[in-house]
């Protein structure tokens, strides 16, 4: 297909509350929406890059630059999602930005065709389990509300964030206040090192699903290390940016479980192949998230909906971050949400609502 033009629009989203990691506290998604036009459909995509160089190297106003001078650039005068993922593949790294732009290249793709982002992945359901992600808190009876409320509202799966001085003891205190049948892990963000093992393998004791990305993103031999120290299942996240990376952590016993963030992987192509390579390796993989709106959910909940995602996924409901969302919202039904079964991503920005929330836009021919 041909595309006429592209749009690069930012859009403001706060939070329902503050989201806080063991990187930093996120108020509000400054999200960076990428808009292919065709003369026969167009798409979207969202990067998930943060405003700032926190979570990876990448940052929203340097992911639109290269989208803008390095990206479009290389794009064939015909185009599908295969040929673009091609033809970016020279400029290294900024896969966040690369992602963006070829999940709007295949929106517009399957738009024209009439074909879901579900079917055409492979998704092999019609609806996926939730669970949720709860930030750091400066309490521990705050964090017993808050998950509460959660399994309240129906969530099969609640995930700790944790840092050094906030780990083993809120764990503890989740354990003891809801029991041993909530399936519950926790998530580092790299903030632990290799000294850490023995004080992480406290929390063996809890019965966790997974630990999370527990040391530094580019290091598989220490994880190995750790690995072989715990009980708890090792997770990996930041350090997967493509298959190869997949294979090397398999190859190594850096991990048992993946994380598959399609943004940090460069994109939902390169995102089923590291399904496709876990799932033949008996590694299970879950859909994480990066605080998407309805338009990123909907791609992510289409993924997780693969036959490999054996573990609930951090695709949570609309509401969990957003009072109102881009799009339709997605709303949880009995711990699940529905996989979108319309062309494309199945959802479409609310005009009024994207106007109201967008800061900065630009066309741009092609």
């Amino acid at each position: 297909m041909k595309i006429t033009g592209v749009e690069l629009r930012r859009v403001a989203m706060p939070l329902v509350s503050p989201f806080r990691t063991s990187f930093g506290t996120e108020t509000a998604r400054d999200v960076l929406l990428v808009r292919v036009v065709t003369p026969d459909a167009e798409g979207w995509g969202e990067c998930v890059a943060m405003a700032e160089p926190l979570y990876s190297s990448e940052y929203a106003d340097g992911a639109a630059e290269v989208i803008r001078r390095f990206l479009l650039p290389r794009l064939p005068a015909n185009v599908d999602a295969q040929s673009a993922g091609r033809a970016m593949e020279p400029v290294k790294g900024h896969r966040m930005a690369k992602a963006a732009l070829e999940t709007a290249v295949l929106d517009a793709q399957l738009r024209a065709s009439g074909e879901s982002f579900g079917r055409f992945l492979g998704a092999a359901r019609d609806r996926v389990p939730c669970g949720v992600s709860v930030g750091i808190m400066d309490a521990i009876p705050r964090l017993l509300d808050a998950v509460e409320g959660y399994l309240a509202e129906g969530y099969v799966r609640v995930k700790l964030k944790i840092e050094p001085g906030w780990d083993v003891e809120p764990v503890r205190a989740v354990r003891e206040r809801f029991g041993d049948d909530v399936l519950l892990q926790v998530d580092a963000n790299a903030a632990y090192t290799l000294a850490d093992a023995r004080h992480l393998a406290r929390l063996d004791d809890f019965g966790l699903l997974l630990i999370e990305q527990p040391l530094a993103n580019d290091d598989f031999v220490q994880h190995a290390r750790l690995a072989r120290q715990l009980r708890t299942p090792v997770c990996l996240d930041e350090s997967i940016e493509s298959a190869e990376h997949a294979a090397a952590a398999i190859a190594l016993g850096s991990c048992s479980i993946v994380n598959i963030k399609p943004g940090r992987l460069g994109g939902y192509l390169e995102a089923r192949r590291v399904h496709d390579l876990c799932r033949a390796n008996g590694i299970a993989v879950w859909c994480g998230g990066m605080l998407e709106t309805g338009l990123g959910r909907a791609a992510n909940v289409a993924l997780a909906a693969l036959p490999g995602f054996t573990l609930p996924g951090d695709t949570s409901a609309s509401r969990r971050y957003f009072a109102t969302d881009l799009t339709e919202p997605f709303e949880l039904s009995d711990g699940h949400l529905a996989v979108p079964a319309g062309p494309g991503l199945g959802v479409d920005p609310i005009p009024d609502i994207l106007e109201e929330v967008t800061t900065a836009k630009e066309w741009i021919p092609l």
